[in-house]
């Protein structure tokens, strides 16, 4: 198994606060379809708030956001995020988003008060998603927010919620299977 990668360098795409899942982050009509496939989801990410983006983006770049991102029920959104190889970090996110961009996979900072204020649009960035380092290679700056806790780490890890799951009954199943 190859270690996972928690360190992300790229461009910032700056957001600001309030942005909703439906139609901020993902057209609506995705999540009343209940679409989860990553292929279908990537190429229409921030469709409606900026049509380029899944043009310009690159595995590797980070989305920064301010207070209430991806406010909403669903998360299909962060699944196109984590397809495209793209981390998150915002000011703050509804608990049942963060727990959905957990499912995910999506590697994520999602309690950075003032994030963005500390990189402009086109930065190149730098976090460690493991550790909360982000250092702002553009401006010479680093800051530090709290990371991810260790257990939703090992989701992220795993390439999120249905791998854990899977990884987890295999373990189970063969130490099970062992003590017989």
């Amino acid at each position: 198994m190859t270690e996972f990668n928690w360190i992300l360098r790229g461009r910032c795409y700056l957001l600001g606060d309030d942005v909703p899942h439906a139609d901020g982050v993902i057209p609506q009509q995705f999540i009343i379809d209940r679409e989860t496939d990553p292929e279908v989801l990537a190429p229409h990410l921030f469709e409606l708030t900026d049509p380029e983006f899944v043009k310009r983006c690159k595995s590797g770049d980070i989305v920064v956001a301010g207070r209430n991102f991806g406010v909403g029920q669903k998360s299909t959104g962060y699944i196109a995020m984590q397809a495209l190889g793209l981390g998150l970090l915002c000011e703050s996110m509804p608990t049942q988003g963060y727990r959905g961009a957990i499912h995910s996979g999506l590697r994520l900072l999602a309690n950075c008060p003032g994030v963005t204020s500390v990189c402009n649009n086109g930065d190149e960035i730098e976090v460690n998603f493991a550790t909360g380092s982000v250092i702002n290679h553009t401006q010479s700056k680093s800051h530090h927010y709290s990371p991810i806790p260790i257990n939703l780490q090992k989701i992220i890890a795993a390439g999120g919620g249905e791998a854990w799951l899977k990884n987890w009954a295999l373990e189970n199943s063969n130490s099970s299977s062992n003590k017989a």
